[in-house]
């Protein structure tokens, strides 16, 4: 048994390109993967500034996006973070959330996804000020599936220190006023969980009057710590049994689209062998299939210092590791060479403006 498996775009930094992106899809749709949903942080007009306009070139990408994953069989949709409607929604913010709801339908998205992560939450009657807005906007939307984030999208306590403290009872107050046909992400016990158990999922489900769909923070790469390190490794913790708890399983891709691909294929492979599941060689039969074989043993032999050690840990071998990913004509050794030398660093200053 497998639940609907997506991709929510959902990363800080540099964003994938149009073309990269296609690519990826192409790539793990055949593999199960059913749903994209767009949500780069450094989208601003989907966030910080939504109200704005996106402009012709914009609109003209996404569109032929949305498109391309009806060619492939694949439901779009987009992650609108409608910032600072919470605090004040009033007939403006409305008349703004109606005009980009337009917009999104115009470009024929098959779910809408309105998010509420990162952003101040400590209002007493936060869950019935979010529901309210989901409400006007599924309202108001030709989508035919909705989703939602809320702004405590788990029980870890590191979102109480940076967004404020989360309101008694907000889940459940959440799960009450949700239309019963909005699916809520959740990223587990943890914003980015090791492991997920039935018992977690089965607990959230209560709260929330349904199960959650999983956005799991693996194999994203994109904070100032994270982006030290390359994640590569295949899907471990998110044991075939959960499928039964959960609505669908997102996961957030790493900033480097072609070699996030690798631990991607491999967690259908997860559901699909349950017990029978190698971790270990389902890296190598994923890291063949997006790199070739020579490729893919290299990476194996890399991966303590690529994932483990990372950039402040490689040391003396730093311009060993460039030399030889340098000489590789694949497009995955030159993200690892782009990565080497700082082309996907995250800094604390995107995590505050995008």
């Amino acid at each position: 048994m497998m639940p609907e498996l997506g991709i929510i775009e959902g990363y800080f930094g540099r964003a994938w390109g149009w073309t990269e992106r296609a690519a990826v899809i192409d790539r793990l749709a055949p593999a199960g993967y059913a749903f994209f949903h767009y949500a780069p942080k450094i989208d601003g007009n989907l966030r910080r500034n939504w109200r704005e306009v996106h402009d012709e070139a914009d609109t003209r990408n996404l569109r032929a996006f949305v498109e391309h994953c009806a060619r492939l069989g694949v439901r779009s949709g987009v992650g609108l973070s409608p910032y600072g409607a919470h605090v004040d929604f009033d007939r403006e913010t409305k008349e703004s959330l109606k005009a980009k709801i337009a917009w999104l339908d115009m470009l024929g998205i098959d779910d809408l996804v309105i998010m509420f992560d990162d952003m101040r939450g400590d209002y007493a009657d936060l869950a019935e000020r979010q529901a309210e807005i989901v409400s006007f906007a599924i309202g108001r939307s030709k989508a035919s599936r909705f989703f939602m984030c809320p702004s405590y999208y788990s029980d870890d306590p590191l979102l109480d220190r940076v967004f404020g403290k989360r309101p008694e009872g907000y889940l459940n107050t959440l799960g009450k006023l949700l239309d019963p046909a909005v699916s809520v992400y959740w990223t587990g016990e943890e914003v980015c969980s090791r492991e997920f158990s039935t018992g977690h999922l089965d607990h959230v489900a209560q709260q929330l009057g349904r199960r959650p769909s999983l956005w799991d923070n693996y194999p994203v790469n994109d904070g100032p710590r994270m982006s030290n390190h390359l994640h590569l490794r295949a899907f471990t913790g998110r044991p075939g049994k959960i499928a039964s708890s959960l609505a669908h399983h997102a996961i957030n891709p790493a900033s480097q689209p072609v070699l996030g691909c690798i631990p991607a294929l491999t967690l259908p492979q997860s559901y699909s062998k349950a017990d029978a599941y190698c971790y270990a060689s389902a890296f190598m039969e994923a890291a063949t299939t997006v790199c070739g074989s020579d490729l893919a043993a290299i990476l194996r032999a890399d991966l303590n210092l690529l994932e483990d050690r990372g950039l402040l840990g490689i040391g003396d071998e730093m311009v060993r590791l460039q030399r030889k990913y340098a000489d590789i004509d694949h497009p995955a050794a030159r993200e690892i060479v782009d990565w080497l030398t700082g082309g996907y660093a995250i800094t604390g200053e995107m995590l505050q403006t995008q």
